[in-house]
């Protein structure tokens, strides 16, 4: 049971209050082109994410918030930043949610035009920090720590709500894992908001991954998190994929078919490798609780594997198909492959 939070709406997805975890992404291209916005978003709904983040830059990106709403399922947040005319002209072409800094949206007048615009619409906010982003007094106070991470966050949180914003999501993310760790764990004890969780700059698809999964899962593994983003430097759709898993290892997530293998060893005279990757892609699409192993040999397959479904391990010449760990059918090695996927298809029927 994860910590108890509000629960804030962002169009009809709803995050915190015991909701499940939400998966976030957001788009690579100009918002402002339509079409290609609009297409990416799509590749995005259909990998399973659930809010879609867009980069407000200029008034051309600001007015297409309209056309592209328009076009798409998804809740669509507006990531505004140094402008609450942007801000302002995001919320009012139908952005559901908005993504700003306080601290760089200018002085109070400018702000509370954006506080009232925002509590206008009745959409939320998200206030976010990060280690780029802290404001100077708390890091002269305290250097780049979760104390002037967070400390930053709630100063910004506090400003918005001097002018009667109540909906807020709060984030604050750093590129150092145990920085970030730090600093939500310590932000769940001084605040009731809903967080978006995530490892800013996580870079590339290899390291991102890793450090996403270790940042993120540490805290959704300590009940802190409401909805979720990891950050990779490739496709968005690479980030649902990568985010899914997360949910998946922290057991937040059963509707899925799991593919337990072996990493193999001498004792694997078969393509155990090569089969575990083909039926791991078959079975992404299935939104139904299953597990699948594919074992290197039939010393330890079974029984390491007992709770699984349905199951395949190899020997000399030959590989055995077993249900719920015991034996099924047994099949030559050259036709393993092919006997194993039509087990596979009966299972997911």
């Amino acid at each position: 049971m994860g910590i108890s939070t509000r629960l804030v709406s962002v169009g009809n997805v709803k995050i915190g209050g015991g909701e499940r975890i939400k998966i976030q992404s957001m788009t690579t291209t100009k918002t402002s082109d339509v079409d290609k916005t609009v297409a990416q978003i799509a590749d995005l709904e259909r990998s399973g994410c659930d809010i879609v983040r867009v980069a407000i830059l200029d008034e051309a990106d600001a007015l297409a918030v309209r056309a592209v709403t328009e076009k798409i399922a998804l809740p669509l947040v507006a990531d505004i930043h140094f402008s609450p005319k942007l801000a302002v002209m995001a919320i009012e072409n139908g952005a559901a949610k908005v993504r700003i800094n306080p601290g760089n949206i200018g002085g109070e007048q400018e702000i509370k035009r954006v506080a009232d615009c925002i509590k206008a619409h009745k959409i939320p906010v998200r206030v976010g920090a990060n280690t780029g982003s802290i404001e100077k007094n708390f890091l002269e106070k305290y250097g780049k720590t979760e104390y002037s991470l967070v400390e930053s966050a709630l100063y910004n949180v506090g400003v918005l709500e001097k002018f009667g914003v109540e909906d807020i999501v709060i984030s604050v993310k750093a590129s150092s894992v145990p920085l970030t760790v730090k600093a939500y764990r310590l932000l769940a004890q001084k605040t009731d908001y809903p967080l978006h969780v995530g490892v800013t700059e996580a870079g590339t698809t290899e390291m991102g991954v890793v450090k996403s999964a270790v940042g993120i899962g540490s805290l959704l593994l300590d009940g802190i998190g409401d909805t979720i983003r990891v950050s990779l430097t490739d496709a968005p759709v690479k980030e649902i994929y990568a985010a899914k898993n997360v949910l998946r290892a922290c057991g937040l997530d059963e509707a899925y078919v799991e593919v337990v293998s072996c990493p193999t060893c001498g004792r694997c005279a078969w393509e155990s490798m090569s089969l575990a990757e083909k039926v791991t892609e078959f079975v992404r699409p299935y939104q139904m609780k299953a597990k699948i192993a594919v074992m290197g040999c039939v010393v330890n397959g079974p029984g390491e594997a007992k709770d699984a479904d349905l199951g395949i391990a190899g020997g000399n010449g030959y590989c055995l198909i077993f249900k719920k760990g015991e034996p099924y059918k047994k099949v030559a090695s050259d036709c393993a492959e092919e006997e194993f996927f039509k087990e596979i298809r009966l299972l997911l029927k």
